[in-house]
């Protein structure tokens, strides 16, 4: 079972920061998973709302103009190292920086075709179907999940069929039957984002592949 810190140690630290992500290590997490957005001038950065505290929207800010805290994707994932990091696009149809185009994977995809750590270290995901599905179809090799809260029945063979990795449902909504199912077909489950011991204990024994949490020092233990 892997532990992923959601958003870094975001209990610990806050969240999407340098901090977060260095502490999620100190912490043995395995993985951090953090959050990508566009700024007006086109960097790549780590927040997980589209607007700032103050109001301000990301895709309309120059990345000089955003507070000090915010950190481009390349420093997020220099900070992650050595763990591996699922890096979500948001790309949200219902937020103001929805681009149907998905420029924003293909700029995410060129970011993480960059560095030199390997394409093993990366898994991307996102709400959005349509963006993963670009993500597999421009680079195979960088493993891609779908992030939902409920799960179709038709969803696990064709997730499958359509080459991507893993499923990341809502911790709420998980099974046995649903972990088996995606199991069968050769898919990962990781889950997101489950805090209560009690429960992670239960996904561990059904078998879960991953948790994403907020307090990854309480999921180590159950290791």
């Amino acid at each position: 079972m892997q532990v992923i810190a959601h958003r870094g140690a975001s209990k610990a630290e806050p969240e999407n920061t340098i901090a977060a992500f260095e502490r999620a290590h100190q912490l043995r997490a395995d993985a951090v998973e953090l959050d990508v957005r566009r700024t007006r001038d086109h960097v790549l950065v780590v927040h997980h709302d589209a607007v700032l505290p103050d109001g301000r929207v990301i895709v309309h800010t120059n990345f000089a103009d955003l507070p000090s805290h915010v950190p481009t994707l390349g420093a997020a994932l220099d900070a992650c190292q050595p763990m591996w990091v699922n890096v979500e696009i948001k790309n949200d149809p219902n937020e103001p920086d929805f681009d149907p185009s998905d420029h924003i994977a293909d700029a995410t995809l060129d970011e993480l075709s960059r560095r030199s750590e390997g394409d093993e270290r990366w898994l991307i995901s996102s709400f959005r179907r349509e963006t993963i599905d670009r993500c597999h179809e421009l680079r195979p090799s960088i493993r891609t999940a779908w992030l939902t809260i409920a799960v179709a029945p038709n969803t696990v063979t064709d997730l499958a069929a359509s080459g991507h990795s893993a499923v990341h449902p809502w911790f709420g909504v998980v099974t046995r039957e649903m972990i088996d199912a995606f199991h069968d077909v050769g898919l990962q489950v990781n889950t997101w984002t489950c805090d209560d011991p009690d429960r992670m204990r239960e996904l561990i024994e059904w078998g879960i592949d991953g948790i994403c949490t907020n307090v990854p020092d309480v999921a180590v233990t159950f290791r």
